[in-house]
């Protein structure tokens, strides 16, 4: 029953999501941190926050990028709409299977995979950064590009991480930031201060500055 449940979840959230963003347009700022890489066949990590995750998966869909999605029942319906959208996923957090989500990060990124991560995920507190979420690009030596989300006009639900449905009409604005590397060599001191000024990147993009 349960498995029914997924599926069918899946099935109505996807044409949901579809439906949504029929009449929104959008645009791409700073493509070129990114595209750069993949015309070179190296693949990278995407961060960006967690209530921002439905423009992401319209406006990345069908792009092949694995993403890391939480082990809670909310994650297996998650993971049953972004596979639709061509979004691969691996389950684990921060906060639970963390290491197991970690592995398999690690493991798309040297099949050659770009991976996406919610560093705020999957139960805030919303637009704090947890530095454990660079880990996958240590590990990897993968450039981290921050993406920031905008919509012209849109409704902001009342959830921890104030989750983002554009509405009808509106323009999505993605906004690329420079890569940012984290050294091999990085401690916990070091990754925590990257993680806040990464956060800082997201936050003034959020914000249109």
């Amino acid at each position: 029953m349960s498995e029914l449940r997924f599926e069918s979840a899946g099935v109505l959230g996807a044409g949901l999501v579809s439906a949504l963003f029929t009449t929104t347009r959008s645009e791409r700022i700073g493509a070129e941190h990114y595209q750069q890489f993949r015309v070179a066949g190296e693949p990278v990590m995407f961060v960006s926050w967690h209530g921002q995750l439905l423009p992401l998966v319209h406006c990345l869909r069908r792009e092949g990028i694995v993403v890391l999605v939480s082990e809670h029942d909310d994650g297996e319906y998650i993971t049953r709409v972004i596979e639709r959208y061509g979004f691969g996923a691996v389950r684990g957090s921060s906060t639970r299977g963390g290491t197991k989500g970690l592995r398999g990060l690690v493991r798309a990124a040297r099949e050659g995979r770009d991976i996406g991560v919610t560093p705020d995920g999957p139960r805030g507190p919303r637009g704090v950064f947890k530095p454990g979420a660079l880990l996958a690009a240590q590990m990897a030596s993968l450039p981290v590009v921050p993406i920031s989300v905008r919509a012209s006009s849109g409704w902001r639900f009342r959830s921890w991480d104030g989750f983002l449905m554009p509405k009808p009409l509106s323009k999505i604005t993605l906004e690329y930031h420079p890569p940012v590397w984290v050294p091999r060599e990085a401690d916990r001191g070091d990754l925590e201060t990257l993680a806040e000024e990464v956060a800082e990147v997201l936050n003034r993009g959020e914000a249109g500055r």
